[in-house]
């Protein structure tokens, strides 16, 4: 089976992922432990103070900013979030120079296939690929994606937990749809086959984008509204709408989304969204690192497909929310 998951803010944490870790969810051996194939790295780079699911300031005073001082990120990333962006990708080029047969990033659908192979072959090396969490690192260029697409980042979140240049945040100040700017980013990322993420973006902004696009894109770290009613998991009728544009609904594994973060409390989650959009179109987005608070790590990913049997799963289903519905998008929008 390949196991590929949606979401971790690993890289943002002061932690050499190449050994195992006692603190946090994700590094490379319990990646390995847990027969991971593929791992999205998703870069934080503003977070608002007093962060919260439902209204956060766009000018609140910034936790990233201490944090980086705090972890004596280089100066030019105290008061950049392009050059924070640029920073956490560099970490995970440093651990792939470092163990190469352990990580590789993923940076074309050729890398992805070769990969699959080594591990069909053998190999327990894990597929490393970058993603920012929030359009923020452009800091209103459109040509800054070119910088960040050349170090690797290859998904793209419209926002995190304010609205920002590109549109409204699902944890703003109102569900404003995308700005103009957004469009622009919504359509060149369509345009550079780059994978679209709207996890923390308004009801509008995913309505938008649906408008405008004929792309699969992806929830990377959610829940299902009918099963967990929390603000932070969208409308069921929106998540149906997601589903049949191609896209994924991406599983969290905490339980501000789940209601329930012990492995069978995930599977039911898994389970109502199956139900809700088919078995096609749900994944994992497990929000690992991300300072939430889970019932198990990535490790211990045999717990969850334990229980996704015991709550009647067929293999065939399990295979594909494990990894094969992220390896569908991934194959569709990757070069």
């Amino acid at each position: 089976m390949v196991i590929g998951d949606w979401h971790a803010d690993s890289l943002l944490w002061k932690r050499n992922l190449l050994k195992r870790g006692t603190r946090g969810q994700v590094d490379i051996p319990r990646l390995q432990e847990g027969n991971v194939a593929v791992q999205m790295f998703t870069a934080v780079t503003k977070s608002p103070a007093r962060q919260n699911y439902g209204a956060n300031s766009a000018d609140a005073s910034d936790n990233i900013t201490l944090l980086a001082m705090g972890q004596l990120w280089p100066l030019r990333t105290w008061d950049s979030l392009f050059e924070r962006a640029l920073y956490q990708a560099e970490k995970l080029h440093r651990f792939q120079a470092k163990a190469p047969d352990d990580l590789k990033i993923i940076r074309s659908k050729a890398d992805l296939q070769e990969l699959l192979d080594r591990r069909a072959n053998g190999e327990n090396i894990v597929g490393g690929l970058l993603g920012i969490e929030g359009g923020h690192p452009l800091e209103g260029r459109l040509e800054n994606l070119d910088a960040l697409v050349d170090a690797g980042y290859r998904m793209v979140a419209l926002q995190h937990f304010f609205d920002n240049a590109l549109g409204g945040s699902l944890h703003g100040e109102g569900n404003h749809g995308l700005t103009d700017f957004g469009r622009q980013v919504v359509r060149e990322v369509s345009a550079r086959k780059l994978v679209l993420d709207v996890a923390h973006s308004s009801p509008q902004v995913a309505r938008d984008v649906l408008e405008i696009t004929d792309i699969p894109f992806v929830v990377s770290h959610t829940g299902i509204y009918s099963h967990c009613k929390a603000k932070r998991n969208y409308p069921d009728d929106l998540m149906r709408a997601i589903a049949r544009s191609g896209g994924v609904i991406a599983i969290g594994f905490w339980a501000d989304v789940t209601c329930d973060d012990s492995p069978a409390g995930v599977a039911a989650t898994i389970k109502a969204a199956i139900d809700l959009v088919g078995e096609d179109h749900v994944s994992l987005g497990s929000d690992f690192d991300g300072s939430v608070t889970t019932g198990f790590d990535t490790s211990e990913l045999p717990a969850l497909t334990h229980e996704l049997l015991a709550a009647g799963l067929s293999e065939v289903q399990i295979r594909k929310v494990m990894g094969e519905n992220m390896l569908r998008v991934l194959r569709d929008r990757l070069e």
